[in-house]
């Protein structure tokens, strides 16, 4: 993409609204526009992260075994009236009535809807098991929306419900969940850490929070400082082999790892005292097992074993996939912008052109960009007229991971000058051994 002709309406000043990190980088780098409180158009930069986050979450459901679909956002509430959730649920559920004065709901979650599609088609134990998820947007109407898109009222979620015979089935798909949630952060960058939680409106007797460690997060959490130095890695699992799952689950949840809801300060002191840490958490997700707690009432039963109706056990799963972009820049920015792990990144490498106009550098640039392409790679070329210094700060912003710089100078030494936005580290040469590295770079995040 060439930057002359590309929409990124970056701001040079924050605007006064914005209190924390990722929401004046967001705004500052065009990456999004507030329409109302708490909901926001995503521009065009911003859209190119939210969808390669989607895209992740999306290869990882799916590596699980899991299935994809998509539900509607407006909702009848008499599912929810029959199972008893539509005056629990509280104001943040947005209540609206059709021209046919039928009651209807935009939707905060989807328990009821995929209970009732499993109820309508599936009968028979012998369909099981079975877990279904989607990303679709979401409303819930917070009395006081702030942060950005970390706590907005209409968001992008991946939810995902499973249905098993047994308890113990349904306890491998909340550990088969777990796994891909952690491989699924990893992928973006991020370490996300699984803590004991409550159910709150879902509900639930299993349930474990990710959450990004960060000086602005909602929550309060307590940890043992081991479970910081877990990394899931390469490793290759089985989803099918529920000794492999559990081994994972018990791994990363057997040190102490709470938020504040479920925190116990009896369990905490066991903890040797020099790993005793407390520190803010951001949610980027959440796994649940409740059981039988929707079935029953919705009638979503299979024909058992020996042929008698059986209630399913069930569990929901969510990604909050937009909040993760705030999640991520708040664990990765610096004084001059975002930084993006190569996982997630808009574009992977940005080439600036220090002489646009000059015959010889305009060639040179154009040769990368096409042979950046050519190896699969998106570049953000800027092409622009602009100051050196003001490209170099646009770079820096928007916060791609590598940066490809040519100029006269070292086109005259047969070189250009490839930069890591993390380290700030360059390093000279030649504009086909700079293609290469990038390849191999990304080809490791693959």
């Amino acid at each position: 993409m060439r930057l002359s002709r590309y929409f990124l309406p970056v701001l040079k000043e924050t605007p006064a609204e914005a209190q924390i990190v990722s929401h004046r980088l967001m705004l500052r780098a065009g990456m999004i526009k507030q329409s109302s409180a708490g909901i926001y158009s995503w521009l065009p930069l911003g859209y190119r992260v939210l969808r390669r986050i989607e895209q992740i979450v999306h290869e990882e459901q799916q590596r699980a075994g899991h299935i994809p679909m998509l539900m509607p956002t407006l909702q009848p509430a008499d599912l929810w009236k029959e199972s008893g959730r539509y005056d629990a649920y509280g104001p943040e559920m947005l209540r609206i009535r059709d021209r046919q004065d039928r009651d209807m709901l935009y939707g905060p979650t989807n328990e009821e809807m995929i209970t009732d599609i499993f109820r309508s088609h599936v009968s028979s134990y012998k369909d099981l098991p079975l877990t279904l998820y989607h990303i679709q947007w979401k409303f819930r109407d917070e009395m006081r929306p702030r942060f950005g898109v970390m706590r907005g009222r209409e968001f992008l979620m991946k939810d995902g419900y499973n249905f098993d015979l047994t308890k113990e089935d349904a306890l491998h798909a909340y550990n088969r969940h777990l796994v891909s949630y952690l491989r699924s952060y990893e992928r973006m960058g991020l370490q996300a850490i699984p803590m004991r939680a409550d159910g709150g409106p879902i509900g639930g007797d299993y349930t474990h929070e990710f959450l990004v460690l960060a000086e602005t997060g909602e929550s309060e959490v307590f940890y043992d400082a081991e479970v910081a130095d877990l990394s899931f890695g390469d490793r290759d699992i089985d989803y099918d082999d529920v000794a492999d799952c559990q081994g994972i689950l018990e791994e990363f949840t057997s040190r102490y790892a709470r938020t504040d809801e479920t925190h116990d300060e009896a369990v905490f002191a066991q903890v040797p005292e020099e790993r005793r840490r407390s520190a803010r958490g951001i949610e980027v997700g959440q796994i649940f097992y409740f059981g039988t707690k929707y079935s029953e009432p919705l009638g979503a039963t299979v024909q058992g074993p020996d042929g008698k109706p059986v209630p399913v056990h069930m569990g929901s799963h969510g990604i909050g996939v937009s909040r993760l972009l705030g999640a991520i820049i708040e664990a990765s920015h610096d004084d001059k912008g975002i930084i993006w792990p190569e996982g997630v990144t808009p574009f992977n490498v940005g080439i600036v052109n220090l002489k646009q106009g000059d015959v010889a550098t305009d060639s040179a640039c154009e040769g990368l960009y096409r042979a950046l392409a050519a190896q699969g790679l998106s570049a953000l070329y800027d092409d622009r007229k602009e100051r050196a210094g003001a490209k170099f700060a646009t770079m820096d912003l928007i916060g791609l991971p590598w940066r490809i710089t040519v100029g006269p100078r070292g086109l005259g030494n047969g070189v250009v000058e490839l930069t890591s936005r993390r380290t700030g580290e360059s390093e000279e040469m030649s504009a086909e051994a700079a293609v290469a590295r990038v390849k191999d770079i990304y080809a490791a995040h693959l």
